[in-house]
């Protein structure tokens, strides 16, 4: 434990693609930061080798802050209770690893574990865009649809941690399957897997030869449809209206559950809220009932640190 600076967290984000860890002050500031490619294949020991090695980067960043412990957000099913991560499907192995024991023992400071979406949503909470609200909705927009939840002041976690599975709500019937297995997910209506699989296909017919001129030889992505819309081809812009409103479906549902004060759009799809905005506030406004629909949707602040900061957060306030 290091002590005589300024008052952080260790923090750890657990990706199967990326894994970052950072020293975050008390502020919410990221004094330093590392990343590397995961060893997704390596299975847990490669992996936790790896985040091991990052934490010794980042102390040595940061030799005089005041050390209080570790908080790592890592993808789920896990429990936050028992720091133990469940099933990882993005990480080969990981089944019932005591991941927060096993770094404790490790780095020598306590550990807290925490879902990453979750942990997205606490950084946004204390340190971001849902400062100063008792209840408020994170959503992350990108390969797929999570997000956490904050009521009353507290994050949701339900039965063994798994609460806040938004992405998986059934918001049609008779469509896209998910990656979950089922069928009529947002996730598989509305994240930006879904906006370039419709994209894809649009390429693919010959009819889009604004969006095929951006695309070129690189794979299609959401980017690649609001770089379109934004020089005004009408296919894309039809697109997003799509994407806007299958966001907007999913946003309903969310006010009518939990009564948020805010809900925060953030992953790579969050990026485009101004081109979406319009449909998502229609969309809102016809479904919604009506003491539901001032609600405000506003993009995340934090961007990819939110994980890491919420993470941190964990060992720096007292968890909710």
């Amino acid at each position: 434990m290091t002590t005589g600076g300024t008052r952080a967290a260790l923090a750890i984000d657990l990706g199967g693609t990326e894994l970052r860890a950072a020293v975050v002050e008390e502020t919410g500031r990221v004094a330093a930061f590392a990343a590397t490619s995961t060893d997704a294949l390596g299975g847990p020991d490669a992996v936790i080798e790896q985040m091991v090695a990052l934490i010794g980067t980042v102390r040595a960043e940061a030799p005089d802050a005041e050390i209080v412990g570790l908080g790592v957000g890592a993808p789920g099913p896990l429990d936050p209770d028992a720091g133990i991560v469940v099933a990882a499907p993005t990480l080969s192995g990981w089944r019932d690893v005591p991941l927060a024991a096993i770094l404790s023992e490790r780095l020598g400071v306590a550990v807290q574990l925490e879902n990453d979406a979750n942990a997205a949503a606490l950084g946004e909470w204390r340190f971001g865009a849902g400062q100063g609200t008792k209840s408020m909705v994170f959503i992350t927009v990108s390969t797929g649809i999570g997000g956490g939840v904050i009521v009353d002041g507290h994050l949701l976690h339900g039965r063994r941690g798994l609460a806040g599975e938004i992405g998986h709500m059934t918001i049609a019937a008779g469509t896209e399957r998910c990656a979950c297995g089922g069928v009529g997910c947002w996730e598989a209506l509305a994240s930006g897997t879904a906006l370039a699989r419709e994209a894809t296909k649009l390429v693919a017919s010959g009819t889009a030869p604004a969006l095929q001129r951006i695309v070129g030889s690189e794979r299609v992505s959401g980017r690649h449809v609001a770089q379109a819309a934004a020089a005004g081809d009408a296919r894309s812009i039809a697109l997003l209206d799509a994407e806007a409103h299958w966001l907007g479906i999913g946003l309903v549902n969310l006010l009518h559950l939990y009564s948020p004060e805010r809900l925060i759009l953030g992953g790579g799809v969050g990026t485009l809220l101004p081109q979406l905005r319009g449909t998502i506030e229609r969309t809102i406004h016809e479904r919604a009932m009506s003491a539901f629909r001032e609600v405000p949707v506003v993009g995340a602040a934090l961007g990819r640190n939110a994980g890491l900061v919420g993470a941190a957060s964990l060992m720096l306030e007292k968890r909710p």
